[in-house]
């Protein structure tokens, strides 16, 4: 026991010592100065002894029966011994756990990034899929997990709806330009009837009325089929430089005449040269189809302002009114095709519900956005951004 630094003492029934062990290496107590236990022990007991001399330990006190009689076990050590490997334990936690969790982090960190890493790309590559770019596939993840089936997966969804907006848009495609003709030779056929003089005044009556909603399904034809042109990117393109600041002010002095027979001021205000690169007979249309929007919503007495800006290497056009806005549960839905505000809905306006619609796909085409906002003082700004 004093190689270990520990304490026995065997004590008789009758309360003598048979036998205790010596000083311990350590010098830390000395065991004969270790009080004996008042009273008998009948159950193996802990508790904490000091000697004579002030040393403190931890002593288990056992009674074993030998040949009858019962003789008392005691085994002991120092608490100094016991508190120096508590406080070594301490402080290895306190140097090693934080080192142990820091390494934990760190690698658990590095090791759900890695197994991430592809989730990240899909991601990515899922966020530059859009209407005009369905063509694109995510790029292919040789892992051997679920991530590369859900990435094959995906792949093959895209496909399937990438073929069923080709049909579709070649359906509308084929379907406008088949109704074209018909179109046109019941249009002729009409103004022909009207130009006659022997009509009958109410007859004329019913085919002016004939003429004009032959007109607006002529309008509705002809935007469907430029829809599914620009959808497809088969619309002819002609990619030039021009300048936005010019070619907005010059399609608004245009329309000066239509905002001036609703007594409407139309202004146009640019910062210099903004350069930008496109089509200009499409980005003319977008112009005038957004200035159209706004002539028709906006009432006598009203304004627009036009605007042209370069801003963090974009370019911006901007087009705001003072007609009574758009409401909240509109703005989400007015570039969809055919919609239009149930405040707005009237045969007074005239319009198909597709020039948003054409102008939103122009701009994609470009590379561009256009969005929409009410303004706090009434009205809303349509606003074009380009590269």
């Amino acid at each position: 026991p004093e190689l270990n630094d520990r304490f026995i003492r065997v004590v008789r029934p009758d309360g003598s010592v048979l036998y205790v062990s010596d000083i311990p290496n350590n010098n830390s107590f000395d065991p004969r100065d270790v009080p004996l236990l008042p009273g008998p022990v009948t159950k193996e007991t802990t508790h904490k002894e000091m000697t004579k001399r002030g040393a403190k330990l931890l002593v288990v006190s056992d009674p074993t029966p030998v040949n009858g009689r019962n003789y008392l076990v005691e085994v002991g050590i120092s608490e100094t011994q016991i508190n120096e490997v508590l406080g070594r334990f301490a402080t290895t936690l306190a140097i090693g756990l934080p080192v142990f969790v820091a390494i934990a982090v760190f690698g658990g960190y590095m090791l759900v990034g890695r197994a991430l890493a592809p989730v990240q790309e899909i991601t990515g590559a899922a966020q530059e899929i859009t209407l005009h770019h369905l063509d694109m596939r995510l790029p292919p993840i040789n892992t051997g997990d679920e991530i590369e089936k859900l990435s094959n997966t995906l792949n093959q969804m895209i496909g399937r709806l990438h073929r069923s907006f080709q049909m579709s848009s070649r359906f509308t495609a084929d379907a406008s330009h088949e109704l074209r003709t018909p179109l046109t030779i019941m249009r002729g056929e009409l103004e022909n009837l009207l130009l006659d003089k022997t009509t009958p005044p109410s007859l004329a009556e019913v085919l002016n009325s004939l003429f004009e909603e032959t007109e607006r399904l002529s309008r509705i034809v002809e935007g469907l089929l430029a829809l599914s042109r620009l959808d497809t990117g088969e619309a002819q393109m002609r990619r030039t430089k021009l300048d936005l600041s010019e070619l907005a002010s010059t399609t608004a002095e245009q329309m000066c005449l239509l905002a001036e027979e609703k007594k409407i001021n139309l202004t146009c205000s640019t910062n210099g040269r903004v350069s930008v690169e496109g089509d200009p007979s499409k980005l003319k249309q977008v112009v005038v189809n957004l200035l159209d929007n706004a002539i028709k919503y906006t009432p006598a007495g009203g304004e627009i302002r036009v605007s042209v800006e370069s801003k963090e290497g974009r370019a911006q056009l901007h087009v705001a009114d003072t007609g009574p806005g758009i409401p909240d549960g509109a703005l989400p839905h007015v570039f969809d095709r055919f919609y239009r505000a149930d405040e707005v809905r009237s045969r007074e306006v005239e319009g198909t519900g597709l020039g948003l619609s054409i102008v939103q796909s122009i701009c994609a085409a470009h590379g561009g956005t256009i969005a929409v906002k009410n303004l706090d003082k009434g009205g809303c700004c349509f606003t074009v951004e380009l590269p």
